[in-house]
């Protein structure tokens, strides 16, 4: 059993120094010397055992941490949270300490999939917020549990319709667009020819869908005619 009070201990443990001066420059938003160099498969295992051996509510209850491997244990074990409604509301409380990509895109409750009714109108709450790694975890989920079986033009229009400037929102929106290309494409190929998107995520989200396997060489190339040139992307 692994206190509490041992948890950073045991992360210097695992620590891999290579492998930390790697992964700092792979997330420049936070400071180097917040990163302890765990790989992600100890991390995983770390909090599994944590949640086995009953001390993953503790941890969870200390917000906000230092350390980027903290977050993402937070991460880790609220993914394994199985009552939706516990799980929904520990990711509530810990959006807006999230501070890097890594740790918003790697937060994913398996419970989430089994009530996406429940789960839109908290999307629907992150969407409006100001914090760029909440707004950015509303797209992921629209992307993960909205674009199959659950797919509505509505919610494609939620994507649309956002405004931002932030590197992290939009890329995460050209991620969003390349994947609904790839599953919906009659519904959302006229955003495209439409040019309804800003300039960059427009031409992000099209390098994204031709570089992926689950679009066709056909779409690809009707795709690939579409992208901006640089000058009509100095004026945006």
């Amino acid at each position: 059993m692994i206190k509490d009070s041992s948890i950073l201990s045991h992360l210097y443990e695992l620590q891999d120094i290579k492998y930390r001066n790697f992964q700092s420059g792979l997330i420049p938003t936070i400071d180097k010397e917040v990163v302890i160099g765990v790989r992600t498969p100890e991390l995983r295992r770390l909090a599994r055992e944590m949640v086995r051996d009953k001390e993953a509510d503790n941890f969870i209850m200390g917000l906000p941490h230092k350390f980027f491997e903290e977050n993402q244990l937070h991460a880790f074990i609220i993914s394994q949270i199985p009552d939706f409604d516990m799980a929904v509301q520990a990711v509530d409380k810990f959006l807006p300490y999230i501070d890097n990509w890594a740790t918003c895109d790697q937060m994913s409750p398996r419970i989430f999939a089994k009530n996406v009714d429940k789960l839109l109108p908290y999307i629907k709450k992150w969407l409006k917020s100001e914090h760029v790694y909440a707004l950015r975890f509303a797209v992921l989920n629209l992307m993960r549990y909205f674009l199959d079986d659950n797919f509505d033009d509505k919610y494609v229009r939620m994507v649309l319709e956002i405004k931002s400037n932030d590197y992290y929102v939009n890329m995460m929106r050209a991620w969003y667009f390349a994947t609904a290309v790839a599953k919906q494409y009659d519904a959302v190929f006229p955003i495209f020819q439409n040019k309804n998107l800003d300039a960059w995520t427009h031409n992000r989200a099209i390098q994204k869908a031709i570089e992926s396997y689950r679009v066709s060489p056909k779409h690809k190339l009707e795709l690939k005619k579409l992208k901006v040139k640089q000058c009509y992307l100095m004026m945006q």
